[in-house]
């Protein structure tokens, strides 16, 4: 990788052990050089209103949300699955970051998705959900591969250390991969607006 790019990390869960907590750890360790990573937090983050937006007086947690995102080079986001779909600070953290319209820091952005659950299909539902939503936001989502994590009490240690090799060598992948596709969009970026 012949630059360093920022990585913007949103982690669905706000549980402090979640598994997509200790997912995020592990991609970040097995990631190439040449990534540097920052977790958004939006757990503070009001709902978004149109009425707020409009009255000229923003939370600073939307602010810092957004400038976050924006000087971003990509964005990583890894969640788990609630009711199948992605958990309600997430969506509220991608609205907050799309208005105004205009002004949606998430446009253009290279992004991946990796999700994690209990159950063996490893959170397909709030994957696909999560992709679907990110379409109108224009935000390019890697296409392959895919990461659905399943099993996620059998994959950690006690200091969230991974532990299945197989896993290990998968995310690995995915995360090189991930750090081919930020290069390509930057340089594809670079080359339309040259």
């Amino acid at each position: 990788m012949s630059e360093t790019y920022e990585v913007a990390v949103l982690i669905g869960s706000l549980r402090k052990e979640s598994y997509s907590r200790k997912l995020a750890r592990v991609l970040e360790r097995l990631a190439p050089e040449g990534l540097r990573f920052d977790e958004v937090h939006f757990a503070r983050a009001p709902l978004y209103n149109e009425d707020i937006e409009t009255s000229g007086n923003l939370p600073p947690e939307w602010v810092h949300l957004r400038e976050q995102v924006r000087r971003s080079d990509a964005v990583l986001f890894i969640t788990p699955e609630y009711n199948r779909s992605i958990p309600g600070g997430l969506k509220n953290a991608l609205d907050i970051g799309s208005r105004p319209p205009k002004e949606n820091v998430w446009r253009g952005k290279p992004a991946a998705i990796a999700s994690i659950s209990r159950g063996v299909i490893g959170a397909f539902g709030a994957n696909h959900h999560l992709r679907q939503i990110l379409v109108p936001l224009d935000v390019l989502v890697m296409a392959q591969p895919e990461a659905y994590i399943g099993g996620a009490p059998t994959l950690f240690d006690e200091q969230g250390e991974l532990t299945n090799e197989s896993t290990r060598e998968f995310l690995q992948g995915f995360m090189r991969r991930f750090a081919q596709w930020i290069e390509t969009v930057h340089r594809g970026q670079e080359r339309a607006a040259g």
